[in-house]
């Protein structure tokens, strides 16, 4: 019976020729998602990015993901990288860290090397030519921001000399140690999610306090507004607010609604809304762990989501309350999506169109 099986020598030779064979494959999906991402094709899909529906199609890291969307844009410029790997010569980890610094000037030498050293020396060169050219901007300070995606998000960039981010960093930092860590979040490996929340925290206090009661945003709009899907409103400091997104606001910001009829006189003034408690809230992010889109996973900026609308008289207890990333709130206010807590607590998510969303790698 013993002579029925395979030698230690054909085993190697086996595993070398499905190395090669997977490697063939991982070239092909590497291209094939950086032309689903020139298609845009995740804009439909209930994600941000290209990389963002990677991980929740496919079930990757969020980091694998977009290593694996940036290698895939470029390879086609990488000839060399690209053979070595069709050949199975490079495996996808060594693929991806060359293409982060790889130049059609000097790949044919990288490959060389990089046949000789582990993946994580090729991630450390990566690494430190990236903080190189990174540091090249700590003699310039600056900051700015900027409404993207037709004003539906906010993007806050800036650099500043090492000095004067430390007392950044400084202020943030002292804001986030006296936010309470959630159970299963007390690794310092998710420090960044408190430091985010300490930040928000820091622009929505009263200065003369430390810490303070939240900014409420007063929302004018006149009584259909509140009926009418296509209709806007408008904040105080003059910004029109689409329909949409003022339900998201009614649903979990502290809002004074003030009515108003079509010349402007004020009708009432609606109640105030308020975000769940702080124990709610303790209570809500240990239950639910992160965004309860199917396969999203993320923790940061995550919302409590009012299952039956606070506007429509849903309650803001735990039964109809979700919690789900800032992103995964807007489909549901701004386009459409819809949620549905079954009896067992199990959380269902169906498009605009009223078919059920499902993520995961598809059976064949």
């Amino acid at each position: 019976m013993g002579s029925h099986q395979p030698s230690t020598a054909a085993l190697i030779a086996r595993v070398h020729e499905l190395h090669r064979a997977i490697s063939r494959d991982q070239l092909e999906l590497l291209a094939t998602l950086a032309e689903l991402d020139r298609h845009q094709a995740w804009l439909d899909d209930g994600a941000r990015d290209m990389a963002h529906w990677t991980w929740m199609q496919l079930g990757v890291s969020s980091w694998k993901a977009h290593r694996w969307v940036a290698a895939g844009h470029v390879l086609d410029e990488l000839p060399a990288i690209e053979e070595a790997f069709r050949r199975g010569e490079l495996g996808i980890d060594k693929v991806v860290e060359l293409t982060r610094f790889a130049t059609p000037e000097d790949e044919e030498s990288l490959v060389e090397w990089a046949r000789e050293v582990s993946a994580g020396a090729i991630r450390r060169k990566g690494d430190l030519l990236a903080r190189a050219q990174a540091s090249e901007a700590d003699r310039d300070r600056w900051l700015s921001w900027r409404y993207i995606d037709e004003g539906r998000r906010f993007s806050l960039e800036g650099e500043l000399p090492a000095a004067q981010g430390a007392v950044v960093a400084k202020a943030i930092q002292r804001v986030a140690d006296d936010i309470p860590a959630m159970p299963g979040e007390e690794s310092q490996l998710l420090v960044g999610a408190r430091r985010a929340d300490a930040l928000v925290t820091l622009c929505s206090s009263d200065p003369a306090s430390d810490g303070g009661n939240g900014a409420t945003v007063v929302v004018h709009t006149q009584l259909e507004s509140l009926l009418d899907r296509d209709a806007n409103a408008e904040i105080d400091d003059g910004t029109v607010v689409p329909g949409d997104t003022l339900r998201r606001l009614l649903c979990n910001a502290r809002v004074q609604t003030v009515l108003e009829d079509a010349d402007g006189s004020v009708l009432g003034l609606g109640r105030l809304s308020r975000s769940p408690s702080a124990w709610m809230m303790r209570q809500l992010r240990h239950r639910d762990r992160e965004c309860r889109f199917p396969g999203c996973g993320s923790r940061r900026f995550t919302h409590a989501h009012h299952i039956t609308r606070w506007s429509r008289g849903g309650r803001t207890d735990l039964d109809n309350l979700v919690l789900i990333c800032t992103f995964h709130h807007k489909l549901v206010h701004e386009y459409g999506w819809r949620i549905q807590r079954d009896a067992d607590g199990a959380v269902r998510w169906f498009r605009n169109d009223g078919v059920r969303y499902r993520a995961g790698p598809r059976a064949a």
